[in-house]
């Protein structure tokens, strides 16, 4: 049998290969609720956080393949460095980077020369320099036409929920009611930022756009993925779970056949803080969710 070291010199990334480059977007929004002891609570509350942000994401393509041995089998990984950096839009300080790869993990080859798939089609580690570090997995696929981006909540579930004290949550209402306007001429209200839906703003960003097709990239760190935390953030406010949508798409611009690449987002980890109400057992679990629109430059 021919040796597969042999064969495989050139990596292969499948759809991820339409991530490399460097993006840029100015549509983002952060949202996580951190420990909040000021109220002289036992245990304490919390504070709501929502930023607006501009970023740059660049995918950069390891230009060998990664081979991994297991004996009688392996499997060929293509790997793609990425580097995030994200600025708050109003002051510009910096309030967030991360590192890490997006893998495309191709089917395993026996020593037999037979191939099966891999259980999951694409991984994504990332190192976040709060002292957390992520690996998720999942799967990758490419259809024609607009995302199918779908409704998440960035409130704590109804179980998390339930017992707690009037008005505990009002924050996530207070933050909406900031970013909510009233247009004075047809007195109609629209929200900056829906609180409730981030995934709301991404929605609406593709209104009236024509897409060509879309790559969908589901990872979840459930997917026999782990998060890391160091010491201080394992005892305050732990991250538990990671998932991570990402929408690869080809837009056709307006009376042109000429198109362009968007990437779009949106991520929630779990941050669990906080005793549960009425005796029950475990912390809350706090959504930090992460939405934005980007545009391909380069």
């Amino acid at each position: 049998m021919e040796n597969t070291k042999d064969i495989e010199t050139v990596p292969s990334f499948g759809d991820l290969e339409g991530l490399i480059g460097t993006w840029k977007g100015v549509k983002g929004w952060s949202l996580i609720s951190v420990p909040n002891h000021k109220g002289g609570e036992d245990p304490p509350g919390f504070e709501l956080i929502v930023q607006n942000y501009t970023e740059i994401l660049t995918f950069k393509a390891v230009d060998a393949p990664v081979e991994n041995e297991g004996g009688d089998q392996t499997q060929f990984v293509g790997a793609i460095e990425y580097e995030q950096v994200i600025h708050d839009f109003d002051t510009k300080e910096l309030i967030h980077v991360e590192n890490g790869m997006f893998m495309y993990l191709n089917e395993i080859v026996m020593e037999s020369g037979e191939t099966i798939d891999a259980p999951y089609s694409i991984a994504r580690s990332g190192t976040i320099p709060h002292g957390n570090s992520i690996l998720v997995l999942g799967l990758i696929n490419k259809d024609e036409g607009a995302p199918v981006i779908k409704e998440i909540t960035s409130m704590p579930s109804t179980v998390d929920q339930d017992g707690a004290p009037l008005g505990f949550f009002d924050q996530f209402q207070s933050e909406q009611d900031r970013l909510t306007v009233t247009d004075i001429v047809i007195n109609e209200e629209s929200k900056i930022f829906n609180v409730f839906d981030p995934n709301d703003n991404l929605n609406r960003d593709n209104k009236g756009l024509e897409f060509i097709d879309t790559v969908h990239i589901d990872l979840d760190s459930e997917n026999e993925g782990t998060v890391g935390n160091i010491p201080f953030l394992q005892k305050h406010a732990k991250a538990t779970n990671v998932h991570s949508d990402f929408w690869l798409s080809t837009v056709k611009l307006p009376m042109s056949n000429d198109t362009y690449q968007q990437l779009q987002y949106s991520q929630k980890v779990g941050i669990s803080f906080h005793e549960r109400f009425n005796g029950k057992q475990g912390l809350i679990s706090w959504p930090h969710v992460t939405i934005n629109t980007l545009t391909k430059i380069g």
